[in-house]
């Protein structure tokens, strides 16, 4: 007998998406449904459209077709305020660049993401996520201070600290060598089965295949 599932199983359903790019093609994309810490990859080639996907369930673009539930909220169903705050309450992102503010301490940039979701700042779970990151000795520098895998730590921690639903990285083993590649996912998964949030992965990187029992994979 198949088993059925009620909506509240899934952190994340997609239904009959598509996008249309102004003046140009649609992108049609196959229906995505993860229950709680089913840790996925997207994988497929440059102009596969994962960044496209990847917005479309991020709220940052709309959809021409479908829809996109994070936690059974649909996403175009808000706007605006209401958008972002739900978007910093459940969905944590970690891109290719960190784009951490150059004036503000790392301890503050995850202050900050704190209060974009609405929530009182609780540096001591900022202490302890720094710690766990092997971060907490660096905790007052501004990015321009510390070296390349230290800020990508840093924007790991600052996607983690409000314990995201689901935590959404772009390409994040991107110019890695094998052993840092290995290093930086097996982080990924322990801090997000710590903090409860399921792990979405978009990558183009084969090596990552082994390392996921889920994939959804996107054809150019």
């Amino acid at each position: 007998m198949q088993e059925r599932y009620v909506m509240s199983d899934f952190v994340l359903k997609t239904a009959n998406l598509s996008y249309a790019y102004p003046g140009g093609s649609t992108l049609v994309f196959k229906d995505l449904q993860l229950k709680k810490q089913e840790h996925t990859l997207v994988l497929g080639d440059s102009g596969s459209g994962k960044s496209t996907l990847l917005n479309l369930i991020g709220g940052f673009s709309y959809p021409h077709t479908g829809q996109v539930e994070v936690n059974n909220q649909v996403l175009d169903e808000l706007s605006g305020t209401s958008l972002d705050r739900y978007r910093a309450q459940n969905l944590g992102f970690i891109f290719q660049e960190a784009h951490l503010l150059r004036n503000l301490t790392i301890s503050e940039n995850i202050q900050l993401a704190q209060s974009l979701a609405g929530l009182a700042v609780d540096q001591p779970s900022i202490n302890d996520i720094l710690r766990k990151l092997q971060l907490d000795n660096f905790s007052s520098r501004r990015p321009n201070q510390l070296s390349r895998g230290q800020i990508q730590r840093a924007a790991v921690a600052r996607a983690l600290i409000n314990k995201p639903t689901l935590l959404i990285a772009d390409e994040p083993t991107a110019s890695l060598d094998d052993k840092n590649t290995f290093l930086v996912i097996d982080l990924l998964k322990e801090l997000a089965d710590q903090q409860g949030s399921t792990l979405l992965i978009s990558t183009h990187d084969k090596r990552l295949k082994d390392q996921f029992n889920n994939s959804y994979i996107l054809e150019a």
